[in-house]
């Protein structure tokens, strides 16, 4: 099941792809990452997702990573009488602590944390920004506003404050109860919604005490203030671009992505780009043309990995949309323009012994035109690494641990096989080089780039490079 691509894409299970035979088609269309969306379905929904995924990797011995995304608190208006309201611009607005259904006049808001962060002339924003409040007046609990841009409201539709860092932690009481269970299940990667500044990761960093790594969803235009640090503090990072476009101008949302990815390509953390970008195939079998441009300018921009959200999880053409995906990857990574653009960037190395020996594996590969790099690693810094110097070739991890082998499905250009520790020179080139041949990275009489680090089987002392002939 090796992929002829470098970035990877991570599918959402859901109604559509929730039985073991649409996972399977899944898988074998193209997604190397599954998520666990936890703001739908219930733990039990869930639980069978991961298990099914789990003999589908054994079936095939492939590792592969799961992703469990937590929800984060959700800010909403209450009920209304009739179950919906039609807001004038211009008029006067009230949002309130009060339990009573809203009308036309005035809506529950039960988020006292909201008129805790809010002032006059802040903007509110209603049902994903369709509508627009501009605050005048504010208390404890309530808010007077005037009505920006009116239009139709139904009950429970979500509120968004651009401009205020809420004093809220992103994790509820759902959320602590979902990361349990998800850790329990053993998911590799968990997603963190609603981080806003760094002290918003300290929290769920303690409870998942290193059992899973940790993805922070960028989807808070106040997180972008902190952007460095949080890249620091995360193992991964997704652009989530629907929320983002929600509290920010659409225009800004391209740059940003630009801006984020490369940050994060320069400090070797793997970036996701999600939201949107095959929408239309929910209820189409084939993307627009603008879409298909979305999805290779991601992959252009050096993007590790890109996500399918409805389009897998609750769509008409589930299967169908990981495909196109799949193709449109493929296609981009062969346009000699990719390669510019990816080469057009050179992180920085630290001055250690593995960044010196990954720099170096990428550079001798080149030069004398090996089929693959391989990799040993413990931890997964060392394919990391590897991976952020984009190197022409494949990169084939070898590792004794299946975590880091499933969680090692997310980077770029990395195909992870779980196997045995070595314990000898000869070892190391012999198993490096029948696997590489076996998964069909190197034809007899190719050359392979090996990194590893002695002693070995010792995580992070990565500090030899050879070079090896693959023989039959």
């Amino acid at each position: 099941m090796r992929r002829n691509r470098a970035a990877k894409i991570i599918a959402t299970l859901g109604p559509a792809s929730s039985s073991r035979d649409q996972i399977e088609a899944l898988f074998r269309a193209g997604a190397d990452v599954f998520r666990l969306n936890f703001s739908h379905g219930t733990q039990e929904d869930h639980r069978v997702r991961h298990e099914l995924i789990r003999s589908l990797e054994q079936r095939y011995g492939r590792p592969i990573a799961i992703m469990a995304d937590l929800q984060g608190p959700k800010i909403r208006i209450g009920r209304l009488e009739g179950g919906a309201v039609e807001l004038e611009e211009g008029k006067h607005f009230r949002l309130d602590m009060e339990k009573a259904p809203g009308d036309a006049r005035r809506a529950p808001l039960p988020h006292p944390e909201i008129f805790a962060a809010i002032g006059a002339k802040t903007e509110l924003l209603l049902d994903d920004g369709k509508l627009a409040l501009r605050v005048e007046s504010s208390g404890a609990d309530f808010a007077d506003t005037v009505v920006v841009t009116g239009g139709h409201l139904s009950e429970r539709k979500g509120v968004n404050v651009p401009n205020a860092v809420l004093p809220l932690s992103p994790l509820t009481e759902k959320d602590r109860s979902d990361l349990a269970f998800a850790l329990d299940l053993g998911v590799e990667w968990v997603a963190l919604s609603f981080v806003q500044r760094p002290e918003d990761v300290a929290e769920a960093r303690r409870l998942i005490a290193g059992r899973a790594a940790v993805m922070i969803k960028l989807e808070k235009p106040a997180a972008i203030d902190s952007l460095e640090e949080l890249i620091d503090l995360s193992d991964a990072i997704m652009v989530a671009r629907g929320d983002l476009g929600v509290e920010l101008p659409p225009e800004d949302v391209p740059a940003l992505q630009k801006r984020i990815i490369t940050a994060c390509r320069l400090k070797g953390k793997p970036v996701v780009v999600a939201t949107q970008m095959l929408e239309s195939m929910v209820h189409s079998p084939a993307p627009t043309r603008a879409e298909a441009s979305d999805v290779a300018t991601a992959v252009y921009d050096g993007a590790d990995a890109v996500m399918l959200s409805a389009e897998s999880a609750s769509g008409d053409y589930p299967v169908e949309s990981v495909t196109m995906m799949n193709r449109i990857i493929t296609r981009t990574e062969r346009d000699p323009l990719y390669r510019k653009l990816i080469e057009a960037l050179h992180p920085e190395l630290e001055k250690t012994a593995a960044d010196a020996i990954s720099a170096a594996a990428a550079q001798v590969a080149h030069t004398v035109s090996a089929a693959a790099i391989i990799t040993y690693t413990t931890s997964g810094s060392t394919a990391l690494r590897v991976a952020r110097q984009r190197p022409e070739v494949p990169i084939l991890c070898l590792t004794s641990q299946i975590a880091t082998a499933r969680r090692l499905a997310l980077g770029w250009g990395v195909h992870c096989v779980e196997t045995e520790d070595i314990s000898s020179f000869s070892e190391m080139v012999g198993k490096a080089c029948g696997i590489a041949h076996r998964d069909e990275f190197a034809r007899p009489g190719q050359r392979v780039v090996v990194t590893a680090g002695v002693p070995f089987g010792t995580p992070g002392a990565t500090n030899v490079l050879r070079i090896a002939w693959v023989e039959e």
